[in-house]
This record gives C-alpha cells, structure tokens and sequence, in this order.
C-alpha cells in the first residue's frame, strides 16, 4: 500500500514539473512573441507585426494586449478585422490602454459609424489636461466625423466601383494614369505579384510602376512591369503621361522624392531623366501636373513648409526648356495641413487636388476649384462630396479624356486592402421628353408602356420604363447618359418594332432631349404579349 502511494507520489510529482515546465515554456515563447510583435510595432511596421500579436492570439485568444496592438496594426489593411479585435480588447480590459477611447474613435469613423466616432473622442477628451496638444487633433476628428455624416446623407448621384481583383492587392495599389483612349492604365502598387520588388522599412514592398490594358468594360488584363528602365531598386511611381502621350512623368525615391521623366521608345520607355530646373529640390515632390500646352506644371511639394507639410506650386516652363520659379498657390488652395495631387482639365479652369486641411470626412479628400480669369484668382475649393471621398484617404484623382470617367485611390470599405484604385462614372442623367404619334385606328384612350433599355454596364442591364397614360402621347423618362438604348412600346398586349434612341454623354445637370417616336400599324401575324 505505502508502495502504491509513494508511486502515484512520484507521478504526480513528475506531471506537476513537466506541466510547470510546459506553462514556462509556453510564457516565454508567449513574452517573445509579443517582444518581436511591439518591436514592429514601434517602428511603425504594422504589417510585420500582425503575425506575432497572432501567433500570441493562437496562444491565448483573451491576451487584451495582443488583441488591442493587432487592432491599432490591422486599422490600415481591414477595417473590420482592426473593429472587432480593439472592441474585444476594450471588453476584456477597460484600461488596456490610455488611448482606447481614441482608437475606438478612430475605428468606428473609418467603420461609418460616425456618432459612435465623437461620443469615443469626446470620452478621450475628458482624460486630457486642457492645454494637452491632443485637443486640436481631437477637435479636428470630432469636425470630421460630423462633416462625414452630414456627407453620406447627402450622397451625390454617382457610381463609385472597385476595379477588382485584377488591378488591386491587398497592398497599396495608387496613382492611376489612363490613356487618352482609355484602354491603358498605368499605375504603382506596392505588391509583389508582378515582380519581386524589395521590402521597404515600412514593411511593405517598394512601390513599382505596372500597366494593365483594358479587355471590356469590366475586365483588364494582368497587370505586367511597364519597363525595366522605369523601376529601379527604390520607390518609383506614375504620375502622368503627357506630350502626346510619348512622355510619361513619374516620381522616383532619389535624395527626399524628384520629378522624372521617360521618353516612350517604340514599344519600351527609356531611362528616366530628371526633370530640369526649380520643381525638384532637396526635400519631398510627390506629386505633379503638366497643362496639355506643355508650358506649365502644378506640383507638391514641402521644401518651403515649416512643418514638412505639403503645398501646391505653380511653375512655367522657360525658354532654355527647364522649369522657372515655383510659385504658391496662395492661401485660397493652401492650408496648414497637405495639400497634394494636382490635376488640371483641359480647358485650364478647373483644377482637383487634394487636401487634409480644408473640411474633409477623415483623411485626404478630392477637392475642385475654379479658375476666374477677372480676378486671377482661384475660387474656394469646394470637397467633390459622398461617395468619391470617404471617410479615410482618398487622393490622386484622374479624369478621362472624354470627362466621363474619373480614376482615384482610395481605402475605403469594399476594397481589397489598402489603397484600391477605383473609377467614377460622371455621366449624369438626362430627361427624354417623348412626343409619340399613334398610327392605329381606335384604342386611343389605351395605356403605352415605354421601356428603354441598353445593353449591360458593369454587369447589370440599364432599364428605364415609364407608362403613358390615356389620352396624352407624351412622356418624360430620366435615363443614364453616354448610352444608345433600344426603345419599346407596347399597347394592348402588342409589342410594337423596337426603336433606338442614342443618348450623348454629359456631365452636366438637368439636361433635356426632345426626342419624337412613331407607332407604326402592326402587321396581322404580330403576336400579342404572354
């Protein structure tokens, strides 16, 4: 008996070291986990810190500092993700963090949920001395939540698709650059998937200058190196083609960022050459705009700011061919915060860039300004509004050559991951007012149903119906611009010849086409309607 006992002693004396020694090691593995994950996290590197904080969750799925640092990493790539894990965090331990109120904040704005937003920073507010220079952030997000929700309640009439799969990444796709005829898209990613690009500091791969050509109104080809010649070992980035199309200017990651330019070369683009004169300086140009003309370019630049924030300049080209005096654009365009991403419409009056200091719904909003040419002014810059900004970044917005279609970058919910690359169908209704003449004997107090119809657009077929009503033969019908339709009337059970109605493209309001149709006399066999 006293044998027995000193056995099972022994074993379980046995199992208690080896279960201590099991919870040793699975702490520490735990603590080094969590010591590489905060390294990252430190330095801003986000992406590489998410798979420690995850490996720590696998570990122990409550640890409520592993979930919040994994929310606060996860806020640039999935919103969702980055919501569900700081709220857990927040449950599982109110004091997590002295800043949990504002990362809540935070992840409800970019989340739409813009009242939730304020009553999180007004909380966070409350934890701050008053002279705390967190306030004036504080007071800016506050301003922008309520701007986003009075924005999304007023959406404009605007249709604001992802370009898929195809194009975008769950890294930063940006900087789209369409062709005059549409079918080519020039743009930077920060992904992989076309060429082993090296990995930044940040984490993330250099940004590489990639094309892909359009195959229908849906669908593009995959996305190939634009040239060996343009990519080099650091950042590069499209910004324009210009000059017929035979030059295209782009950003490279020499000294703080410089303007370059590549000549087209029969079928490849030769080796960049740095844009000569005043616009590259020995601090950060990112962005840039050259007028059709070739004389003038509008750039960002924060060589004269104070606090390395970005303004908008204008320069002329010079006789000897190289860039004179910059010169700013003048409080009006400029603010204390970013103001980046110029793009000029053709005709020279109507410029779009975009801003961080002017009123934004979170992030950098597309803004557009007036040129008068009375004054020599620019008008106030009004924000472009819900849906083409967001409430996170939106930047580098593009017009097509026709003025139908705009392209920008954007994080926004529905995308891919990071920055998406996303087009905007501009083209805005017009109002058919239709006169028709009724060639049949009788039947003229009868109903008419209209019906027009295009082919499909983005997957889905437009149709537009309307029904006229006894005793009148004419109607009004609003229908989407840019579209030839297929027109067909039906009285009584019979479907009469269908007729077309071509439709020109506008962008402007409130447009009005008289249009007339004819009901001919059907032929007897002309079957009736199931």
């Amino acid at each position: 008996m006293n044998y027995l006992f000193g056995k099972s002693a022994r074993i379980l004396v046995l199992l208690t070291i080896a279960l201590l020694f099991s919870l040793a090691s699975q702490a520490q593995n735990l603590r080094s986990l969590m010591k590489t994950g905060d390294k990252y996290f430190a330095l801003g590197n986000y992406r590489a810190a998410i798979p420690y904080y995850e490996q720590a969750l696998n570990e122990n799925t409550d640890n409520a500092e592993a979930l919040f640092k994994a929310g606060v990493s996860f806020l640039a790539y999935d919103k969702d993700r980055a919501s569900d894990y700081l709220y857990k965090a927040q449950r599982l331990n109110a004091h997590i963090s002295p800043d949990i109120e504002y990362w809540l904040g935070r992840v409800d704005h970019v989340n739409y949920r813009f009242e939730d937003a304020i009553q999180h920073y007004e909380q966070y507010a409350n934890t701050l001395a008053k002279k705390a220079n967190a306030r004036q952030e504080l007071a800016m997000l506050i301003a922008q939540s309520r701007f986003a929700d009075k924005m999304v309640r007023q959406p404009k009439d605007l249709f604001v698709r992802n370009l898929g799969p195809t194009i975008n990444t769950p890294f930063s796709d940006h900087s789209p650059v369409i062709s005059r005829d549409s079918k080519t898209l020039i743009y930077t990613t920060r992904s992989s998937h076309v060429t082993n690009n090296p990995v930044a500091t940040d984490g993330e791969y250099n940004e590489e200058i990639v094309e892909a050509i359009r195959l229908d109104a849906d669908d593009w080809s995959a996305p190939r190196s634009l040239s060996l010649h343009l990519n080099s070992k650091g950042h590069d980035a499209s910004i324009q083609l210009y000059d017929n199309e035979t030059k295209l200017l782009l950003y490279r990651q020499t000294e703080n960022g410089d303007f370059y330019y590549s000549m087209k070369d029969h079928q490849d683009w030769g080796v960049p050459q740095k844009v000569p004169g005043h616009v590259n300086t020995s601090s950060y140009e990112s962005d840039a705009f050259i007028t059709a003309d070739g004389s003038t370019m509008y750039f960002a630049t924060n060589h004269f700011s104070k606090t390395g924030d970005k303004d908008l300049y204008v320069a002329q080209k010079t006789i000897k061919g190289d860039w004179g005096k910059p010169k700013n654009l003048g409080k009006n365009i400029n603010t204390s915060f970013d103001e980046d991403s110029p793009f000029l419409t053709a005709d020279g009056k109507t410029l779009y860039f975009t801003s961080r200091g002017h009123a934004t719904m979170g992030g950098s909003d597309v803004f557009v300004t007036h040129f008068n040419e009375a004054s020599q002014t620019w008008s106030e810059p009004e924000n472009m509004g819900y849906p083409v900004n967001s409430p996170d970044d939106d930047t580098y917005f593009r017009l097509s050559a026709d003025g139908l279609t705009a392209y920008l970058s954007s994080y926004r919910m529905g995308g891919y991951g990071e920055k998406d690359i996303w087009s905007i169908d501009l083209s805005k209704s017009v109002l058919i007012r239709g006169l028709v003449s009724d060639q049949l004997e009788g039947s003229a107090d009868s109903e008419i149903e209209v019906v027009f119809s295009s082919k499909p657009l983005h997957n889905k077929l437009l149709t537009y119906s309307v029904i006229i009503t006894p005793g009148t033969r004419s109607f009004e019908l609003p229908v989407q611009s840019g579209r030839t339709y297929k027109v067909t009337f039906s009285k009584n059970g019979q479907v009469f010849p269908t007729q077309e109605c071509n439709v020109p493209a506008t962008t402007n309001e409130n447009v009005i086409l008289e249009k007339g149709f004819s009901l001919a006399k059907l032929p007897k066999e002309t079957a009736k309607r199931n």
